[in-house]
């Protein structure tokens, strides 16, 4: 059937990850920088390290295994294969919850607020708190198909998470989101589909107004100057996929070196880590990512994204208040942070707002007991009446 939810199992054929080897070994090295920072980019033993793990040391069975045993799934949605997680909750009266991932984000990157997320009790804390777990793949991006044709952008993919709750057969459900999955997310907010009782962000996708930035405070003129070293220094990567993601395609697609340092160097400069991406990830959480990346072949396809959004995003922002209840919470080594106040103008029902003391943009691999404490407050208030 169209609508039907089909049970994933993966088996990666035993040729793929002996090639994988086979190009690692192979791989033709750029000389050193000259520099003796990161400035121009992750520095060549960073990159050679990871590598020389990846063919040596890395196990892609036990991360295969650790997929195949959240529940993994398939269904069809507008034409488009969508890969998803689906784990549920012990607990009857969970609140279902959608997390969506950015780039270079996977469905991974919510692998260590599984447990605590949908078994509270299991975890330290109280079944009141569970949450049954919904954590797709955006299309272009891991085991989800690829779009064969423009048009999946930011509003698209929302319509699509609002299909895939509802076919599931959840009447109230939360969404939560940070990159991309923030405006995923958001866009589901302002969209305000009957079952989504409220979101939660790690990210806020803004512009400062110019009375706003005239009226900074100094917490905020800090904000204003990290968000301009993000986008002044640290974002080409962002540039280069909006404009052209097909000439990056095919380095990434060739060479699993290039697709390594490509993600890398995001984990090394978006992160709390100080510039050091190996202080925040080990290399399996790392490699772990970069896989699914590389197995499918999802380089230049999920770079798209970044095309399809530019195009979709470029018109003025929504002009009133999102209506949905929203909770925020700003990690410090996130580079794009919003302050309290300015979300107030931003959010009509702002239901929850805290600024942590550390992680970054991977909030939830980074720093997993921080978010799933955030989560956990943020949706208390929200629960009557789920199932």
């Amino acid at each position: 059937m169209y609508d039907a939810i089909d049970p994933f199992t993966l088996a990666v054929p035993q040729t793929e990850i002996d090639d994988l080897r086979t190009r690692l070994s192979r791989t033709r090295w750029p000389e050193s920088e000259t520099v003796a920072d990161t400035s121009q980019g992750p520095r060549p033993e960073k990159i050679q390290a990871l590598v020389d793990y990846w063919r040596d040391g890395y196990d892609w069975r036990r991360c295969e295994a650790m997929l195949n045993g959240f529940g993994q799934h398939r269904t069809t949605i507008d034409g488009l294969g969508i890969h998803f997680l689906h784990i549920r909750s012990p607990e009857t009266d969970a609140l279902p919850l959608l997390l969506t991932h950015g780039w270079p984000g996977s469905v991974l990157e919510f692998h260590k607020v599984v447990g605590p997320l949908t078994d509270p009790v299991a975890h330290g804390g109280e079944a009141r708190d569970a949450f049954h777990l919904i954590i797709p793949a955006l299309p272009g991006f891991g085991f989800s198909d690829k779009p064969t044709e423009p048009g999946w952008g930011i509003e698209r993919i929302a319509n699509a998470w609002i299909t895939l709750m509802d076919r599931l057969g959840y009447a109230r459900w939360a969404a939560q989101g940070g990159d991309w999955g923030s405006a995923v997310t958001s866009a589901i907010g302002y969209k305000q589909p009957k079952g989504c009782v409220g979101i939660h962000l790690n990210f806020v996708m803004y512009q400062p107004t110019p009375a706003e930035t005239a009226d900074a405070t100094p917490h905020e003129k800090a904000m204003l100057d990290s968000m301009a070293h993000y986008q002044n220094v640290l974002s080409g990567y962002a540039k280069l996929q909006g404009t052209r993601p097909q000439t990056i395609g095919y380095s990434l697609a060739d060479s699993p070196a290039g697709q390594a340092a490509w993600i890398y160097a995001m984990f090394q400069d978006v992160s709390d880590s100080g510039g050091d991406a190996e202080r925040a990830f080990t290399y399996d959480e790392m490699l772990d990512d970069i896989m699914l990346y590389w197995l499918p072949n999802a380089g230049a396809s999920s770079a798209r994204l970044y095309w399809e959004a530019m195009a979709s995003m470029s018109g003025p922002p929504p002009s009133n208040p999102m209506p949905t209840p929203t909770a925020i919470s700003m990690f410090p080594g996130e580079l794009v942070r919003i302050s309290h106040r300015w979300a107030q103008t931003r959010y009509a029902n702002l239901i929850h707002f805290n600024e942590l003391d550390r992680g970054g943009h991977f909030a939830a691999l980074e720093q997993p007991e921080l978010f799933t404490h955030e989560i956990r407050s943020a949706f208390r208030t929200l629960r009557a009446g789920v199932g």
